[in-house]
């Protein structure tokens, strides 16, 4: 098998499968509210999982809370801020090339009365400086909402210019963050980074799914999105988990190791595929500075949905739009705010690689393209 589709989601480590069995065991496993021992023992591991965790992200541990997905932390990132925050502004600034879990939020928002701003996004997936400079001078705006690397094409937020350009145009404007395509495949520093709020993600770096993180930095208010006993110090009530939050923690410890050498292993596959692919007629959507990790491309002749079921045939996994909207079998609407034309875009596939994959699978890969145009494709 060779699984290209890692930006759905990932497999799950041995080192998270051996760490959330540790945590299964009696003495951690009672509820960390309780006030018997083993409820203390409990909130003690509990604790020193956030702690580790806030030290790798570059984050204290009281900005750290461990929520079911990064879905959630956007949810609560951005209804949260806006609704704790009336007064800093009636405006939210973003891109339509986001995340649907960022977009569906500022759709809500829209229907609460607030006014939503796109920035135009350039055929590289960037946002265009002079269209966010023009939003932002239009005032009024209390959140901007970004991602450091899209989910579709891999593209780059340069979110230091970023960053600078709301700063220095509109500096009461918080920053939302998702940085759930970027953890694991360049480097975080949250205390540097220059981000308000940030979403992470556990099952796109070989965690299990059902477990993710939101940073939301020292001195930033958030309504909290789920009510109830108060635990995450208020901000994100229900019983704490050890085991998920432990397997996000084992999960991270492993991708932040070697971060430089996954990333010059997954260049090499991604550069070998892009001129071994345009050798054949297929068109590269990603921009060439794209994040190695992902590779859009465009098969002529094939449907995405088509060429990827011919892939499946040979057991390689890969996907179309992101795994969120898949199902509903639309044109990504990231590659056409990027610019795309409709039939280019109809056409897409979305690769993407973990530290897993090797140049053989790559090689394979190719292999069966040429027997799938072979094949299937009228020339």
């Amino acid at each position: 098998m060779i699984y290209f589709d890692n930006s759905a989601t990932t497999f799950v480590s041995e080192a998270v499968r051996a760490k959330m069995i540790e945590l299964t065991e009696d003495p951690v496993s009672a509820n960390p509210g309780a006030l018997h021992k083993l409820g203390n023992k409990a909130m003690e591991t509990y604790e020193g999982i956030r702690r580790e965790t806030a030290g790798l992200l570059g984050a204290k541990p009281e900005e750290i809370f461990f929520t079911s997905c990064a879905t959630e932390s956007a949810n609560t990132a951005i209804k949260g801020y806006m609704s704790r925050n009336r007064r800093a502004g009636n405006a939210v600034i973003s891109t339509k090339t986001e995340h649907k879990a960022t977009l569906e939020c500022l759709e809500y928002l829209a229907k609460q009365g607030y006014e939503i701003r796109y920035v135009k996004a350039g055929m590289d997936g960037k946002p265009v400086e002079a269209s966010l400079v023009e939003e932002l001078n239009k005032g009024d705006v209390a959140l901007a909402c970004f991602t450091l690397v899209n989910n579709e094409t891999g593209a780059v937020l340069p979110f230091e210019d970023i960053s600078r350009t709301i700063r220095s145009v509109s500096p009461s404007t918080a920053i939302y963050l998702d940085c759930v395509q970027a953890l694991g495949k360049m480097p975080i520093d949250l205390s540097k980074l220059g981000a308000d709020m940030c979403s992470f993600s556990g099952h796109k770096i070989h965690s299990v799914k059902g477990n993710g993180v939101l940073y939301i930095k020292k001195g930033i208010k958030v309504d909290p999105l789920i009510l109830g006993g108060g635990q995450q110090d208020g901000m994100r009530s229900g019983t704490q988990s050890p085991v998920l939050a432990g397997a996000f923690l084992a999960a991270l410890k492993e991708v932040s190791e070697g971060i430089e050498e996954a990333r010059e292993k997954a260049c090499e596959i991604n550069s070998y595929l892009r001129k071994e692919l345009s050798e054949r007629g297929a068109k590269i959507l990603s921009p060439d500075d794209a994040l190695p990790y992902v590779l859009n491309v465009s098969f002529q002749g094939f449907e995405s949905e088509t060429m990827l079921h011919c892939l499946e045939i040979y057991d390689i996994y890969v996907s179309t739009v992101s795994a969120c909207s898949a199902k509903q079998k639309k044109v990504s609407y990231v590659l056409l705010e990027m610019g795309v034309d409709r039939k280019t875009a109809a056409n897409a596939v979305r690769l993407s690689f973990s530290r897993y994959n090797t140049m053989d699978e790559a090689k394979e890969f190719i292999t069966h393209v040429d027997e799938i145009y072979d094949q299937f494709l009228v020339r």
